[in-house]
């Protein structure tokens, strides 16, 4: 067999493969926007406007390409592998089929599962005049509505969503950092984006009150075709490393609070021997000395 595989000749090439290599914990998952060969006007703000949304990790892609992702996906699996990218966005227009977008997502670059949406209004960020977050903040994502977690579609539509908006994963959070709310509303058939910037004002006490003001983009949205991976392969790709389950310690259990309670063995302490504190009121009497060593009296002294 003839190996494919050519090793890095410089310094730069090694740290590119290095980058690239699976790791315990993965980078954040970065997304790649594509224009169809026949995207209109509304297709191409609307991946102007989440791609401005979603940078820094996002790749749009200005020239068209002619593909269509639910007959051939060998394009979209190549510019992932191209540009590294696990999540998706390709915009495309047809009479069939108007201001069409299809969110989907890679699996060892390929495709696992993809939801064809229709936009049926569109605001933009240039449209609304308010103020807007700066590049790179970490939006706040809230989902309303009981199809969201009845609707098998909907359910995976939901982790499609949350996968994509999500942006890196943050050890703590500051109060002033949250300020991006991405609000996704299912009802009648329909899915319903707005995004809002939180505005903290003063209310006379240590907790702020709090505003949403509208910032755009907003699209109201309806479900088409879904490509949706078997049970199999979804479980495999949520399939997690052993060194990244935490291990079981004997004999902690937690409560519906998150309190820790941990219980100790200790062998049985004869309380008799116990030392206790020194006082001059505790001081036993010759009386009671002789008493507890069997009435034996006190020795006398040797006369000389």
């Amino acid at each position: 067999l003839i190996c494919c595989y050519r090793k890095p000749k410089t310094k730069r090439a090694k740290r590119f493969l290095e980058k690239r290599e699976p790791k315990l914990k993965e980078n954040t998952k970065n997304a790649m926007l594509i224009k169809g060969g026949n995207a209109n006007l509304t297709v191409t703000e609307v991946l102007k406007d989440i791609y401005a949304v979603k940078k820094p990790f996002a790749v749009l892609y200005k020239k068209k390409n002619i593909t269509r992702p639910f007959e051939d996906q060998t394009s979209l699996e190549f510019f992932s592998k191209k540009s590294d990218c696990s999540l998706f966005l390709f915009g495309s227009h047809n009479k069939k089929r108007p201001n069409n977008l299809v969110i989907g997502r890679m699996f060892d670059y390929h495709v696992l599962d993809m939801i064809e949406l229709g936009v049926e209004k569109f605001v933009s960020l240039k449209d609304v005049k308010n103020s807007k977050c700066p590049e790179g903040t970490k939006p706040m994502l809230i989902f309303a509505g009981d199809v969201f977690d009845v609707n098998e579609e909907y359910r995976r539509l939901k982790s499609l969503l949350i996968d994509f908006f999500r942006g890196p994963s943050v050890p703590s959070i500051r109060l002033a950092g949250l300020e991006y709310v991405l609000h996704f509303t299912a009802v009648d058939g329909k899915i319903y984006m707005r995004s809002y910037k939180v505005l903290l004002k003063k209310s006379g006490c240590k907790i702020p009150r709090i505003e949403l003001e509208e910032m755009g983009p907003s699209l109201d949205l309806v479900m088409r075709r879904t490509h949706l991976a078997s049970d199999d392969l979804y479980k495999l790709s949520l399939k997690q490393p052993k060194a990244l389950k935490p291990k079981k310690k004997k004999n902690i259990s937690h409560d519906v609070f998150g309190t820790t309670y941990g219980r100790i063995h200790m062998q049985k302490q004869d309380l008799g021997k116990l030392q206790t504190r020194k006082m001059k009121g505790l001081k036993k009497r010759p009386a009671e000395k002789s008493a507890e060593d069997g009435g034996a009296g006190p020795k006398k002294s040797k006369s000389g």
